[in-house]
């Protein structure tokens, strides 16, 4: 017996190995003949002999693993069965289940063939997935070209002990043949070619696992890619925006008199002078505001020899549809309620400065667009994105996988939150409008107070003064027109018993009002 089995074994190839396996002589046993396709499809022909009165069933998964958390997918089809026995094919699995006698079964595999290192590879399971023990397998296989090697492994899944035999012909047939697989066991070929002998169809998908979810597949890489250029995008328009703000460019000519009038610049206050040139208010943009509401009638200045601090603020006429919300909330931080005036010296004490109004400044340059809430808007929007792109990366390494979706939405939240705080809160009017504001200090300078008509001098003293204050010439304003044979008068400031005002006074009560801001502002500072 054992004789007959060893011939058997030993024997010839059968004469049909070409396309048809010879009939198997040993019951409990299979000839297998495989034939690569020019397209790369993997032809497949099996010859099973079950024991009369039997079955043997053989289950093929079409997803196997692979390294790096990669799955394999096999794809079956064309499949045909001449015998007693059926066949069940699922996206998961090949069954196949044969009666007693001697079946063929006759399929195409999909992706068995692979490159690698400049060859080509053809891998499949000659046995596997029986429920029966093989007494004996055989194989032949054919390709368009001769293979350079070949490898065979039998046993348990993973061992790596060699086939029985496993030889290539001269005529480049190749031939394989295993006594012996218990039930389970597998018969594992791999055939290497000479590479583009035909063309690769390996399928490869990230495993169904956790870290499989996080596999780098090709529509994630174009995402990461797609990503990659948005980031570059944003960065050159980073950049572009900042250089803007930081060198908004030269001054523009501004006329301080139009039509015997003097207006400032798009409608700007002289409070929001000092947002929209540096960002920030302080002191000298409260106090500017100050006196632009004395110069308007809204206050009067009041000086009073003997007080430590000698003037007084007067309220002149109560707050109308002509001021802005800004300039309501300091009309109302100086005078609340009925109350009708108040010593510098008791803003100092009530600690009144620029924290009490910020806010409604912020507002009033935001509402002229000059200055946009954009930045702060798309930080809170980042870490909103961020909190939902990891909500969907948990979502899809649960589910169908592609998680790195998930971290480029992380990644880009992360991005937009970190780079809005480098975005400029100016817009393109208040770039437009810092140049004129340097043109209004420009213009300041070069006013020659003698070229002015007599009867535009009171205006143009007054009504830019509040100007010449934020913008730090003040001084220099009041001192051109102090120089004056007959100076103009200051039509909102008085003293007490109601003598007119040396002009030179005026200076003295600007740098007092900074004074008192700038200390009140010092005083919140030391307090925390």
């Amino acid at each position: 017996m054992l004789l007959a089995l060893a011939l058997v074994v030993l024997g010839a190839a059968p004469a049909g190995a070409q396309g048809e396996p010879q009939l198997p002589s040993l019951p409990n046993s299979a000839e297998i003949s495989l034939k690569v396709e020019r397209d790369g499809a993997l032809s497949v022909v099996e010859a099973v002999s079950v024991p009369s009165e039997a079955t043997m069933t053989r289950r093929i998964p079409l997803r196997a693993a692979a390294p790096h958390d990669r799955d394999r997918i096999i794809g079956i089809r064309d499949v045909v069965i001449e015998g007693a026995g059926n066949a069940e094919l699922t996206d998961d699995e090949f069954t196949v289940k044969l009666k007693g006698g001697t079946s063929i079964v006759r399929y195409t595999v999909d992706g068995a063939v692979s490159e690698a290192d400049g060859l080509t590879r053809v891998s499949w399971q000659l046995a596997g997935g029986w429920d029966t023990r093989l007494e004996l397998v055989r194989a032949s296989f054919a390709a368009p070209s001769v293979p350079n090697a070949v490898t065979c492994h039998a046993g348990p899944e993973g061992a790596r002990a060699r086939c029985g035999a496993a030889q290539i012909a001269h005529s480049g047939l190749t031939r394989f043949s295993q006594q012996n697989l218990a039930a389970g066991q597998r018969m594992e070929i791999s055939v290497e070619l000479p590479g583009g002998t035909v063309p690769e169809n390996e399928r490869l998908e990230p495993s169904k696992t956790f870290a499989g979810a996080f596999v780098l597949t090709a529509p994630v890489g174009w995402a990461w890619f797609g990503f990659g250029l948005a980031l570059i995008a944003a960065a050159v328009a980073l950049v572009l925006l900042r250089r803007r703000d930081e060198y908004p460019g030269d001054a523009l000519p501004v006329r301080l008199l139009t039509e015997k009038a003097f207006t400032s610049p798009d409608g700007v206050l002289p409070g929001q002078v000092g947002t929209v040139l540096t960002g920030r208010a302080d002191a000298v943009d409260l106090a500017a505001t100050v006196v632009d509401l004395a110069v308007r009638n809204y206050l009067w200045v009041s000086e009073e020899p003997g007080e430590l601090t000698g003037w007084r603020l007067v309220r002149r006429n109560p707050p109308d549809d002509q001021l802005t919300a800004y300039e309501r909330a300091v009309f109302d931080a100086l005078l609340p309620g009925e109350r009708e005036s108040v010593l510098l010296s008791e803003i100092q004490s009530a600690r009144i400065g620029i924290e009490t109004v910020r806010d409604a400044l912020a507002d009033s340059v935001v509402d002229r667009r000059w200055y946009s809430r954009l930045p702060g808007r798309l930080t809170r929007a980042g870490l909103r994105i961020c909190f939902y792109g990891l909500f969907l990366t948990v979502l899809l390494a649960l589910t169908v996988g592609y998680a790195q979706l998930g971290v480029i939405v992380i990644a880009a939240g992360a991005v937009l939150a970190v780079a809005a705080r480098w975005l400029p809160v100016r817009t393109g009017a208040g770039v437009a409008l810092h140049r004129r504001l340097l043109g209004v200090r420009d213009a300041l300078l070069a006013t020659d107070a003698t070229a002015v008509p007599k009867l535009e001098r009171e205006v143009l003293l007054s009504r830019a003064l509040p100007y010449a204050l934020a913008l730090g010439e003040q001084e220099h304003w009041v001192a051109g027109f102090a120089a004056l044979k007959g100076p103009p008068k200051i039509y909102w400031y008085g003293k007490e018993d109601g003598d007119e005002v040396p002009i030179e006074r005026v200076s003295d009560f600007t740098a007092a009002l900074v004074g008192t801001f700038a200390a009140t502002r010092q005083g919140r500072r030391l307090e925390a």
